[in-house]
């Protein structure tokens, strides 16, 4: 986990550049949670083996899936949170 204690403020930048950052920051970690989504879809996709084989009488059980299913849900409940972040930035001033 990364520590911004010792992190100096950026106390000498004017409004608009630092909302200007920030929005760009907000953009970026909307971006990375799109990346782990997209992996962790691609993490719960079926092989292909098990439709080549064919066979009704196999059984696989899943045990990842529902882990999978729940951090998917909590990254969509954070995206969406950054986006009224984002949103809330905008409406007070343009963070273009």
């Amino acid at each position: 986990m990364l520590n911004y204690a010792d992190t100096p403020p950026l106390a000498a930048m004017a409004e608009t550049d630092s909302r200007q950052l920030i929005a760009a920051e907000l953009r970026s970690l909307v971006a990375r949670i799109d990346i782990s989504m997209r992996l962790i879809d691609a993490a719960m996709e079926p092989d292909d083996d098990s439709a080549i084989l064919g066979s009704t009488e196999i059984v696989v059980l899943d045990d990842v899936s529902p882990r999978y299913a729940t951090v998917s849900a909590a990254l969509n409940a954070c995206r969406a949170e950054l986006g009224q972040a984002l949103q809330k930035l905008s409406e007070s001033g343009n963070p273009a």
